[in-house]
């Protein structure tokens, strides 16, 4: 006989259970939908600049820019996660995601189509459960529920959590 099967759930490193506590995020859109990154890993977000394109780079790292003082990466994140939707305005409105210095090994931003709002939510409203369906997505953290009301009727708006450190870590090594 062959011994029993152990089933283990796996979770990502950065990933914690928030259930008493709040969280702040900063949300964006990507296409159609909306992503949130931790607000403590925000630094500033700026409009849309003239990026110079670099040569055999992967497809996902846009160009540079000069920032005050700095040249620094911009990562296209739509591109970055394989999202294929048009955004619903031009690149000259996107926004540029300064993030904290801690969370990449180089000088590295996020273009993202827009930047929605700063907001705080209960960990009860963070899903967990679906947000890393495997090891390969562990860049998912968890999914924000969050209630709006549309003509007279609630309904539920979701928003993607990203685990922006884990992303960069990927975005580091391959580079």
């Amino acid at each position: 006989m062959y011994p029993p099967i152990q089933v283990v759930r796996w979770q990502s490193p950065g990933l914690q259970r928030r259930t008493a506590t709040s969280i702040q995020i900063g949300e964006f859109v990507l296409g159609s939908e909306h992503f949130a990154i931790d607000l403590f890993d925000v630094k500033e977000v700026v409009e849309h600049t003239t990026i110079t394109k670099l040569p055999n780079v992967p497809a996902y790292v846009r160009g540079i820019i000069y920032l005050r003082g700095e040249i620094t990466m911009i990562i296209d994140l739509k591109h970055r996660l394989n999202i294929t939707e048009k955004s619903a305005t031009s690149l000259e409105s996107s926004r540029i995601i300064v993030l904290d210095d801690k969370i990449a090994k180089s000088k590295i931003r996020i273009l993202v189509d827009d930047v929605i709002s700063v907001s705080t939510f209960e960990g009860r409203q963070v899903d967990y459960s679906s947000a890393s369906i495997s090891k390969e997505s562990t860049c998912i953290m968890g999914i924000i529920k969050h209630k709006v009301r549309v003509k007279d009727k609630d309904m539920n708006d979701l928003i993607i959590w990203l685990d922006i450190k884990q992303l960069f870590g990927d975005i580091d090594a391959s580079l």
